[in-house]
């Protein structure tokens, strides 16, 4: 049910990366669960994680890993998160790990675990760990297509994008799989994402990349307000292609800049895309802020409103919601004379009122459209922002009234 989305084409390979999907049965039997992807030697990773304080187990795992020496695995698991499992939840990510590590003559602290699922279930570590050999022997550079399949939970289309970008030194190549469907909201949001690019660039680099990608993309999306216990973002820089960077600021360090922001981007609007029940794709957009901060916080009050999003999914142009959202959204001293609201290209708020020109009947014929522009002036100032989201539709509660069964 997807708005507008189809699967991924096929997958450019980045040069230093390897990846192989299986199925272990770690929830539902008879589809690939699993994935191991590798990481050429000399490889670099940063990653940014979820900010729930119930962060599962592969979470504390893997930062307290990659703080202790470079991945050079890393080990994903769908169908079970392995989320509010205590000590026992950390021993099982742990021994996915050195089991992983026996197998590829690494240390366990090279492996990084991540997992995503139902929460509060134990991890069935000896399902993973059976398929491991069979992980190893099937590790491939074309992977990426079978692995964005394989960590699909809710989702009901796999995510990837590939970007490729000249430069003077040679070609920069970036590819990214993703999942996410509920439970999705900033601070991460139910989502995973791996990206790659064969460009070689220092940690402390990389880590700035990421940073300004997810801000743009994983950190503008909202589905349902609700931020997970897994969440994770991972760069990973390979070194194995023509382009190294020394600085974010020079050509080559603003093409990547450009192309891990265009995947990450891509990425976060396709989770939105394939919002648990959604049937609408909407952009609120707030400009004239004085700061990007009060903008945000104006566009997430929207976006994240049940009565907003049921409207939007009943195709009701009740712009009444909109405006009480926008009020209650904690600007300060907001003048709300100066208030303007467009639907589309369609004025229904100016100067704090119904506009005078406006028809209900011009607001509905934009509401009936399955993607959806609003845009909130708010009159103060030069600052604006963007967020992603989707509607509230009959099947977002089926789907998670059923999630369990």
């Amino acid at each position: 049910m997807a708005v507008n989305l189809a699967p991924p084409g096929a997958l450019t390979p980045v040069a230093g990366v390897r990846l192989a999907a299986a199925a272990a049965g770690v929830r539902k039997p008879g589809r690939d669960d699993v994935v191991l992807l590798e990481l050429a030697t000399g490889s670099q990773v940063a990653a940014v994680f979820t900010q729930n304080a119930f962060c599962a187990a592969p979470v504390t795992v893997a930062r307290r890993h990659l703080a202790t020496t470079a991945p050079r695995y890393l080990l994903i698991n769908a169908g079970n998160a392995n989320a509010g499992t205590g000590d026992a939840g950390l021993t099982a990510a742990l021994a996915c790990c050195e089991a992983l590590a026996r197998d590829g003559g690494c240390a366990a602290e090279a492996v990084l675990p991540f997992s995503t699922g139902v929460i509060g279930e134990p991890l069935p570590v000896e399902r993973i760990t059976a398929v491991l050999p069979a992980l190893h022997g099937a590790l491939a550079a074309d992977g990426w297509g079978a692995a964005a399949q394989a960590i699909m939970t809710t989702d009901t289309v796999a995510k990837g994008h590939s970007v490729r970008v000249d430069t003077a030194q040679g070609p920069i190549h970036v590819t990214g799989i993703a999942k996410g469907s509920g439970m999705i909201h900033p601070n991460m949001a139910t989502m995973l994402a791996f990206v790659a690019t064969d460009a070689a660039l220092p940690a402390a680099l990389l880590d700035a990349c990421l940073r300004r990608a997810v801000a743009g993309s994983f950190n503008r999306i909202t589905v349902d307000g609700d931020t997970s216990t897994n969440d994770a973002c991972v760069l990973m820089a390979t070194g194995k292609g023509p382009v190294t960077i020394a600085a974010l600021d020079t050509p080559a360090g603003q093409a990547l800049q450009q192309a891990v922001d265009a995947v990450c981007r891509t990425l976060a609007q396709a989770i939105v895309r394939d919002g648990e029940g959604a049937t609408k794709f909407i952009s609120v957009r707030v400009t004239g802020g004085r700061d990007a901060d009060e903008c945000r916080a104006v566009a997430y009050a929207i976006a994240r409103s049940p009565l907003v999003k049921t409207a939007f999914f009943a195709s009701d142009p009740n712009w009444g919601r909109l405006l009480a959202a926008v009020g209650y959204a904690g600007v300060p001293a907001l003048d709300i004379d100066r208030v303007g609201v467009h639907l589309g290209e369609v004025c229904i708020v100016r100067d704090g009122a119904r506009a005078p020109d406006y028809t209900e009947a011009r607001g509905q014929a934009v509401m009936a459209r399955d993607e959806i522009p609003v845009t909130v002036a708010l009159g103060r100032g030069d600052a604006e922002a963007t967020v992603w989201t989707c509607d509230f539709s009959y099947d977002y509660v089926r789907i998670n009234a059923e999630y369990r069964t």
